[in-house]
């Protein structure tokens, strides 16, 4: 069976390296490009990988892609990505984004990142690549899938089967944690190793950029306009995050669990528990791990997810299978890094 060349741009990185990791176990997608900023040696950004893969990281040329891939991963910041997925476009290349360029509409993308959208014709066809929230056909029919945020990942996914049992005149509020990774491979004050040893803490309450995310897919799934209270958190650990969502109900639910496992009935990789979730039974996989409890008025949803893998990475590999007509499942990481 024919293989199919990708290209993976901002390879140097940690969502890069796990895109590599995957791509390299596919049965299918064959890695034929490896882009960034500056080129350089594979494993000198990524040692883990000696004797298990070498390449060179090239300088990103849209030529060069174009000419060997069919499809790309941009796994760069926001605001890099809109210039690149253009061209890529231009010359019939697939594009799945892990950038935020193509997530919101262009009030919302412009309002929450600063900057005017300069891409503002595939804005309008891009597909948000959560298929439990748009469909798998929808994504199966794009050229350019925006990976969902991490954040978003878990909330969506933790709130999105009790949207019509909840009093959507209530906030929806958001107690999310994350692991260090999720800031990127450069070291900033906030993830030096004194700052967050030892310690947890909130930051950008309330503002982050995932809000107007997560209040806009979650507003057009409900279809009517919804407030979210969201604050983010960042703990001492590497990999992983845990959403606690809290909904108002509309009435007392006997089982939300039988709620959620209906709606996720045809999606293996979310797993509706009877106990509350841990980050090291996803580490290392696809999975989404959810559990709610309703009480007192309010249900409570707690999911789980690895923010490199389901949040980022696996999510890329999972659009860009049904993109290229593969099964959604094809390749994506199960087995869980514990203990």
């Amino acid at each position: 069976m024919k293989q199919i060349p990708v290209a993976v741009i901002g390879a140097s990185g940690f969502t890069g390296l796990e895109l590599i990791k995957i791509l390299l176990n596919h049965p299918r997608f064959e890695i034929a490009f490896l882009g960034g900023s500056e080129g350089g040696d594979l494993l000198e950004s990524h040692p883990s990988l000696k004797g298990v893969y070498s390449a060179a990281i090239e300088k990103s040329d849209v030529d060069r892609i174009a000419d060997r891939a069919a499809l790309a991963f941009l796994a760069v910041p926001h605001k890099q990505a809109t210039a690149i997925a253009k061209a890529l476009l231009d010359r019939g290349v697939k594009v799945v984004d892990l950038s935020a360029d193509y997530r919101l509409n262009q009030a919302n993308y412009e309002a929450a990142y600063g900057v005017k959208h300069g891409d503002l014709d595939n804005l309008q066809t891009a597909v948000y690549g959560l298929p439990e929230l748009v469909g798998r056909a929808a994504i199966a029919s794009a050229r350019l899938t925006a990976n969902p945020g991490c954040y978003p990942t878990a909330t969506i996914l933790a709130a999105l089967p009790f949207l019509p049992y909840a009093d959507l005149t209530a906030p929806i509020i958001v107690d999310a944690k994350s692991g260090v990774s999720g800031a990127g491979k450069q070291c900033v004050d906030r993830t030096h190793f004194v700052n967050v040893n030892e310690n947890c803490f909130t930051y950008a309450p309330i503002v982050h950029r995932h809000a107007p995310e997560i209040k806009e897919k979650l507003s057009s799934a409900a279809q009517q306009p919804i407030e979210v209270v969201f604050a983010p958190h960042l703990l001492p650990i590497t990999r992983g995050m845990l959403s606690s969502v809290y909904l108002r109900q509309k009435a007392p639910i006997d089982d939300p669990a039988a709620i959620a496992r209906k709606f996720y009935a045809e999606n293996p990789f979310v797993r509706v528990r009877d106990e509350s979730v841990q980050i090291k039974w996803v580490a290392g996989t696809h999975y989404c791990d959810l559990f709610c409890r309703s009480h007192a008025g309010v249900l409570f949803v707690q999911s789980a997810i690895d923010n490199l893998l389901r949040g980022a990475a696996s999510a890329a590999v999972a659009n860009a299978n049904l993109m290229c007509g593969l099964p959604c499942e094809t390749a994506l990481p199960a087995i869980a890094y514990a203990p």
